[in-house]
């Protein structure tokens, strides 16, 4: 059995797997950055208490132990559920990509 990135990928799969660098795998209810997995709870109360948290606590980013670093990975959790969000982070990755890897 081959891995997608064992064999040799054509121009819009070398894009996709670019991209999956830094989301969320909707499938397994992980959050993905870089090469860095972490799983997220299966219920959507129990994410959206975790964004809300992570989003609260990144508003006290001056105080020691917690930081601004909270405030976009809150966002990112909270872009599984919702829409607003999401579309904020893909809006977000498509600069990125585009700003990164500019065509020709």
């Amino acid at each position: 059995m081959t891995n997608r990135n064992d064999r040799q990928a054509s121009g819009s799969e070398k894009r996709r797997v670019r991209t999956r660098r830094f989301g969320i795998d909707h499938a397994k209810h992980r959050l993905v950055l870089g090469s860095c997995s972490i799983g997220m709870p299966r219920s959507r109360i129990g994410r959206m208490a975790i964004g809300v948290a992570l989003v609260l606590c990144g508003f006290l980013g001056f105080l020691p132990i917690l930081g601004f670093w909270m405030l976009p990975l809150g966002l990112l959790v909270l872009s599984h559920d919702l829409p607003i969000a999401r579309r904020l982070r893909r809006r977000l990755a498509v600069w990125w990509h585009r700003r990164r890897w500019p065509a020709g």
